[in-house]
């Protein structure tokens, strides 16, 4: 069980992962050594998955941002696996879901431009043999940056 100790750690690293166990302690009104240890079982018990950085697409860029929608024709368990097999190799899929509703999955895609986007759906996505349709959505504006989860 997280202690309201435990909840404010996690809080801070998600608006800042470097932080030290020097800084986390001045926060969290600890020793240095304590918030480490803190934060060691934290990572093993799986609370934290892990430290990354959030890069600038468009300073890298990658223009178009993109959610598609993809609807399969066929769902058995081997269609499935081998979508999923082909999500996990293409690096413009950033993020994958199996959804309820009308479509099967939701991708989160960057692409550099719109040709760009344009063969990931008709040189990639379409000639897998399970899908019947894709419905793409272009991002014109992000008005909330992916943030911390509540804690």
């Amino acid at each position: 069980m997280l202690d309201a100790t435990d909840t404010r750690l996690l809080a801070a690293l998600q608006k800042d992962a470097h932080l030290t166990s020097q800084q986390l302690s001045e926060q969290l009104n600890l020793s240095a050594s304590q918030a480490g240890r803190r934060r060691q079982r934290l990572e093993a018990e799986g609370y934290i998955e892990g430290y990354t950085a959030r890069l600038n697409p468009t300073r890298l860029g990658l223009a178009v941002q993109g959610f598609v929608q993809v609807h399969l024709s066929t769902h058995g368990p081997e269609h499935s696996a081998s979508f999923a097999r082909l999500v996990k190799t293409q690096p413009q899929i950033t993020s994958a879901w199996t959804m309820t509703g009308d479509a099967d999955y939701l991708l989160r895609v960057y692409c550099a431009d719109l040709g760009a986007l344009h063969q990931l759906i008709h040189d990639v996505l379409l000639p897998h043999v399970a899908v019947a349709r894709v419905h793409s959505q272009i991002v014109m504006d992000q008005l909330k940056r992916d943030s911390p989860l509540p804690t």
